[in-house]
């Protein structure tokens, strides 16, 4: 009997409400996968060494993986109006950033990439230097002067008024209006050593999972709540509607577009590896009459 698959993820409510179903034995014909729950710099540091199955990483890191990972066409985060904020203590131009120093999550996250394209454009002449915190860190760290301006995402967008903080920037709103496309921000990623069939089984799981989160939004209620302890149920909530949708089921032809234009305008800029379509092809797509796992 092969061994079950592995799989890692985040614990935000989005995720955790996404792989509920699959991790908790609740889709018949699919295999429990062993979990680990991580924020996504850890798991995108596990698709780095290639030490698990299937995760959820950052777009950004994923020209760095494509070699042992395929991209699936499910699972992920892209949308509308769900971007990364630029915040700042005081209301300013963008222009006042010159010099200054902004606090970012992670070097390979989606959202500094989005930052490092929107500067190229906005600040080409401009001289910003970075510092990387955790992810609870940089609200704080900007309301008490540590730093000038941070970047923040998910439940930040929420959560910013209430220290206080200023909205410079929303980069998925200028992402979307330079491209016309969806914002791409977290990928799911398959080892291609699973080859076709059992990539294509992964998939079918992963729609399966999402499937089931929308039939039964209760079922998922206390284990979303148990990563998210710190989060309201309120912000929870708002966190899952914005970032589980359509995109989510499939990519479709608007989120292929989507990574495809976000990695090759990154790669243009110098801010990750070429790639080629080929590598960027999402594998598993659902095929007309194929079959489905039960939710």
């Amino acid at each position: 009997m092969a061994p079950p698959p592995t799989l890692a993820y985040s614990p935000c409510p989005n995720d955790t409400f996404v792989f509920h179903a699959w991790a908790t034995g609740l889709l018949p014909g699919a295999p429990v996968p062993e979990v680990t729950i991580a924020d996504i710099d850890a798991t995108n540091t596990l698709a780095a060494r290639g030490e698990l199955d299937v995760l959820k990483i950052s777009y950004a890191a994923l020209p760095y993986v494509l070699d042992r990972y395929a991209l699936l066409p499910c699972g992920g985060a892209l949308g509308h109006s769900c971007g990364p904020l630029l915040l700042t203590r005081d209301p300013c131009e963008p222009a006042a950033l010159d010099g200054r120093v902004v606090a970012i999550p992670t070097e390979r996250s989606t959202a500094y990439l989005l930052f490092r394209l929107w500067a190229r454009q906005t600040l080409p002449d401009s001289d910003v230097r970075t510092v990387v915190l955790p992810f609870h860190r940089i609200m704080p760290a900007i309301r008490d002067g540590e730093v000038d301006a941070g970047l923040v995402i998910h439940e930040a967008r929420f959560t910013f008024h209430k220290y206080g903080l200023h909205r410079l920037a929303d980069l998925g709103e200028a992402w979307e209006a330079r491209t016309g496309l969806p914002i791409p921000l977290g990928a799911i990623v398959a080892r291609r050593a699973l080859g076709p069939d059992g990539i294509a089984r992964v998939a079918d799981a992963v729609r399966a999972s999402v499937r089931h989160a929308w039939a039964h939004p209760e079922a998922s209620r206390d284990y979303v709540r148990a990563h998210a302890q710190e989060m309201a149920r309120d912000v929870q909530e708002q966190h899952i509607q914005l970032y589980v949708n359509d995109y989510t089921h499939d990519l479709g032809p608007d989120g292929h577009a989507a990574v495809r234009t976000l990695l090759e305008r990154a790669a243009r800029a110098g801010a990750v590896p070429p790639v080629s379509a080929e590598a960027l092809e999402p594998a598993g797509r659902l095929l007309p009459g194929s079959g489905h796992i039960g939710v």
